[in-house]
């Protein structure tokens, strides 16, 4: 099953964009990587008290924005189409800021929380023309 199987599912979807699921889908991920690489900031702060403390902050922030991303980016019933648009920017530019904290630190969960905050920014960017 696939996430675009299931909003195709839905009552009121007409004209779903695959372009907004890939989106969604991958903030649902990069929301996940975020969460990862702050929770492993932490671990790093505590064993070599290396101040991580900025990283921490913006891989939480871009978490949060992702997953809330994710949520309105799926949902089809009276859409807010002004409040969706505003999401995924905001998506984008959490994301662009986690990925150049993170691209600072010479670890490998940066590295990849890096990668794929910058895959979901620019699916989000592909996504936003298909928004009206």
């Amino acid at each position: 099953m696939s996430l675009q199987e299931m909003v195709s599912r839905h009552p009121q979807v007409e004209n779903e964009t695959e372009e907004l699921i890939l989106a969604s889908r991958h903030a649902m991920l990069c929301s996940l990587f975020c969460t990862s690489c702050a929770d492993a900031c932490v671990a790093e702060m505590t064993a070599d008290g290396m101040d991580m403390s900025q990283c921490i902050r913006n891989c939480l922030d871009c978490a949060d924005i992702c997953a809330a991303t994710a949520r309105l980016g799926v949902r089809r019933t009276a859409q807010n189409i002004e409040v969706l648009r505003a999401q995924i920017e905001l998506c984008i530019k959490a994301c662009e800021t986690c990925a150049a904290e993170c691209e600072g630190h010479d670890n490998e969960h940066c590295a990849w929380c890096a990668k794929m905050c910058r895959e979901c920014a620019d699916d989000c960017r592909k996504a936003l023309p298909t928004i009206h």
